[in-house]
């Protein structure tokens, strides 16, 4: 694999036909960190997570407010119109990496919104996954780990995703209140906590305990939406920053104490209280070693080479966790530039550079949310916390592939004969066809089959 073609397809999304190669692949990449739109177009007429708070707080007292029989259908229309701002979301997204005149850093955000994954199983985060990644994820994709880390873990999506939202300090006024009523108390949620320490920050096996995990989220209570039921009943303290439209911290759900977290304790201090935990976490050798990991298998391979993960490891911890110089230091690595290609796309990665591929510039919506479905993939919908899988064995099944050659090959016809395979394959695949390929191209029946095959080809399925 050339240079210009890892540049395109290891960092990047896929090439575009219309585009010339580039001729300095390392300075193109890292030239895209000032070229990156935190709010490209496609997202622009979509709602931000504000507007979507208020959404879902007006159906939170439309449900209250309104008799017993009607409460199911004003539930059901919210639930119809989250999905309504899912589908569009997943519109704008696929649309972004689709045009991105910057696809490496567009890259970076779907890295980083699989990181800090949500899921829209969980209803109620079905019409809030597209304001997470836009408000949330985008702003912050080039700044600093640990401001990135508490706009995420304040985001409403993720409040509502793991639960937070539903935790109570037990020995908290509205915990102690609720006991003196004999009302049965939510309690303390521990979700969100063990999350941040096992997926978001230190990773697995790497010295928190259940002890720290408890008293992480004793430390987090509080932290809640705006306007939510304990909020109006608890009286909570007003926060001065933009965020107030989507978060708040509600003094009395909050545990009293100081809480003692790996180690170190932490005077009461109300939110500030889990803002130093979070910012100690980031600063964790365990986290520098978990963030490297993960970006050098995400790029590099699925067992990175160890020398370079403590070389990233130690920027990220050296430079306090600034984004940017870790991704500099990753491309600037020679590792990086490996002409095998040993990472295998998911299938988010091999539809967008398929469409890129055909010169698409957008998709339908509802189209772009099916393709993902269909190829086992949904949007913002893994099976757990922990996002979709980064291993080529994850998506390498046989019945996998054979979701990719239909949808090649449906693609294909779409296309019809618009598009040369033979002429487009150089294109996209810069001095890496091989011979068997090339081959297999020339000799296809029709020019559809033909371009069916490039899709499927072993070249294009690897980056």
């Amino acid at each position: 694999m050339s240079a210009a073609a890892i540049a395109l397809n290891r960092f990047g999304l896929g090439s575009r036909p219309e585009e010339p190669v580039p001729a300095d692949p390392r300075r193109w990449l890292l030239s895209q960190l000032d070229a990156y739109e935190p709010l490209p177009s496609p997202w622009q007429p979509l709602p931000r997570t504000a507007a979507l708070v208020a959404t879902w707080l007006a159906q939170q007292r439309a449900v209250r407010q309104a008799p017993e029989g009607q409460r199911a259908g004003i539930r059901e229309a919210y639930l119809r119109q989250g999905r309504e701002a899912y589908v569009a979301a997943v519109g704008a997204r696929t649309a972004s990496a689709l045009q991105a005149p910057a696809p490496f850093v567009e890259r970076l955000v779907h890295f980083w919104s699989n990181h800090f994954a949500v899921s829209v199983d969980k209803l109620l985060v079905v019409g809030l996954a597209g304001g997470f990644e836009a408000d949330a994820i985008r702003p912050h994709v080039l700044g600093r780990f640990e401001d990135l880390l508490l706009a995420v873990v304040r985001h409403p999506a993720m409040l509502l995703y793991l639960d937070q939202a539903q935790s109570i300090g037990p020995g908290s006024r509205a915990g102690m209140r609720a006991m003196e009523r004999q009302q049965r108390p939510r309690g303390l949620n521990e979700n969100l906590a063990r999350e941040i320490l096992e997926l978001h920050t230190l990773g697995v096996r790497s010295g928190y305990t259940q002890a720290d995990v408890t008293e992480f989220a004793r430390a987090l209570t509080g932290w809640t939406l705006p306007g939510d039921t304990a909020t109006d009943t608890a009286g909570a303290g007003d926060t001065a920053d933009a965020a107030a439209a989507t978060f708040r911290f509600v003094p009395a759900l909050h545990e009293p104490g100081a809480r003692t977290v790996l180690g170190r304790t932490y005077a009461e201090g109300g939110e500030q209280q889990a803002r130093l935990i979070l910012h100690d976490l980031v600063a964790a050798p365990a986290t520098a070693l978990h963030i490297a990991t993960k970006l050098a298998r995400h790029f590099i391979a699925d067992v990175p080479p160890p020398a370079l993960v403590q070389r990233l490891a130690d920027i990220f911890t050296r430079s306090g966790g600034d984004l940017p110089s870790v991704y500099r230091a990753l491309v600037a690595s020679p590792e990086a530039w490996q002409p095998e290609g040993v990472k295998f796309k998911s299938p988010w990665e091999w539809a967008v550079s398929s469409l890129r591929a055909l010169g698409r510039q957008q998709v339908p919506p509802g189209q772009a949310a099916s393709l993902m479905n269909q190829l086992g993939q949904p949007v913002w919908r893994p099976g757990s916390p922990a996002g979709y899988g980064d291993l080529t064995a994850t998506w390498a099944a046989p019945d996998a592939l054979l979701r990719r050659v239909e949808a090649a090959q449906r693609m294909a016809l779409q296309t019809g004969d618009a598009v040369d395979a033979r002429a487009l394959a150089p294109r996209v695949l810069p001095d890496v066809l091989s011979a068997a390929t090339a081959q297999a191209l020339a000799r296809a029946e029709s020019g559809s089959t033909a371009l069916a095959l490039l899709l499927v080809s072993p070249e294009f399925l690897r980056r």
